[in-house]
């Protein structure tokens, strides 16, 4: 089969952002007043998730340690539901991929799956939090704000949905996956998480929102009273300025890597324009015929939920599968069909030559084609052939190089991008 030639392509996005991410931090909670909510000698659980969020354990040791200047005894906790294979052992594992452990923070990190139980919702759905969490004096959730990968809202992915899924630990995120059957993903996730914050137990919030190029372009403390507003204007900001590929269609979407610290779904949904989720129409737009993925992540630690989303992988991916860490994530979350391992080749070459048999009447040499890092790295992509005369005609990309054969390795493996 002849392959189409691929172009070097760079999109160019927004770039706010800063570089002191421990400064920023600081002067956010100095902003806020912290100083006058926090007593000395009170306890503090902090919160943190299970998601690659840039300067995250640089925003964590921030606020952990500004707590310890008022005299406050902060510790963390990992706010993740059931990630981490369920157990206290996995999830500080997850904290600590991402820099956070007891002798990086300084402060005690503290796991556990057992909850208490809060109180109930106005539909009588219990809100747990987890247990040292909850014999703690205040709780402090950080967490990045963002489009969710299951449904679209007001309010997605942040700190709102941290306080009602993250910090239930599973008992939580299984009882609300099964409510958004009901009652939808926004309504459960605001009952639940007001709840929490109108029972004063958290004084604030941390958020963050990135760029297109995954880098911090705001820090944003946020009082507890105000934080469904501002979460609701951060999500804004945050679309704004998210990343996105320049075509609305595609014959096949190569995507080298995908992983939980990418995206919850392994791969952004809003990138590759695919829910796959029980409830949740299919977006209009993008939308991409067939779409290969070919290996998972180090960090992910064999949890490869997401791999149904694509058509078509390779082994060496296969090979990384953990059924356990994978199938706990999907049955929690109420999304099997996410985990269906797709047709699987021992190569990239020979998955797209599959890939390519399988788009209908165009010619694959012909074939409009998009190559990514992972769907958080989108600013260099490689584009067919077929796709560069529009590619000349949009302001927000600049071409990087003459159309060249696509690479293969010895082992018929497309080289890093």
């Amino acid at each position: 089969m002849s392959l189409p030639k691929m172009v070097r392509v760079k999109q160019l996005f927004p770039r706010i952002s800063f570089d002191d991410a421990r400064e920023a931090v600081q002067s956010e909670l100095v902003s806020i007043g912290i100083e006058s909510i926090i007593k000395s000698g009170d306890t503090i659980a902090v919160g943190a998730g299970s998601r690659g969020v840039a300067n995250i354990a640089v925003s964590v040791k921030a606020i952990v340690d500004f707590l310890k200047d008022l005299g406050a005894k902060p510790f963390i906790f990992p706010a993740m539901g059931s990630h981490g294979g369920a157990t206290p052992e996995g999830q500080t594992e997850v904290l600590y991929h991402y820099g956070i452990s007891e002798q990086t923070m300084d402060v005690p990190v503290k796991s556990t799956m057992d909850t208490k139980i809060m109180g109930e919702t106005a539909d009588g759905l219990p809100v747990f939090l987890d247990q040292y969490a909850a014999d703690a004096d205040h709780v402090v959730p950080v967490n990045r704000v963002k489009s969710h990968t299951d449904f679209n809202g007001s309010i997605e992915s942040g700190i709102m949905k941290m306080l009602a899924i993250g910090v239930g630990k599973q008992r939580g995120a299984n009882m609300y996956h099964r409510a958004f059957f009901s009652y939808g993903f926004e309504h459960v996730i605001r009952t639940s998480a007001a709840l929490l914050i109108d029972s004063g137990k958290v004084p604030f919030g941390l958020a963050l929102v990135e760029n297109a190029y995954g880098e911090t372009a705001l820090a944003k403390a946020i009082l507890a009273k105000d934080i469904l507003s501002t979460e609701q204007k951060l999500l804004a900001q945050s679309k704004e300025i998210s990343a996105k590929l320049p075509f609305d269609t595609l014959d096949l979407l190569i995507v080298d890597w995908m992983g939980k610290n990418i995206s919850g779904t392994g791969m952004d949904t809003n990138v590759i324009g695919r829910y796959m989720q029980n409830f949740e129409p299919e977006p209009d737009k993008p939308s991409y015929l067939r779409i290969l993925v070919c290996d998972l992540t180090e960090e992910s630690a064999g949890n490869a939920t997401g791999i149904g989303l694509a058509d078509f992988t390779t082994k060496r991916l296969v090979d990384k599968f953990d059924k356990k860490a994978t199938y706990m994530n999907c049955i929690t979350s109420l999304g099997p069909q996410k985990s269906r391992i797709p047709f699987h080749f021992d190569s990239d070459r020979e998955a797209i030559t599959v890939a390519l048999d399988t788009i209908g009447l165009r010619p694959p040499e012909d074939a409009r084609i998009v190559r990514i890092e992972s769907t958080l790295k989108l600013s260099q992509i490689h584009i067919s052939e077929s796709l560069l005369e529009s590619a000349q005609l949009m302001s927000s990309l600049e071409i990087l190089s003459e159309p060249e054969p696509l690479g293969f390795d010895s082992n018929g493996n497309l080289p890093p991008l």
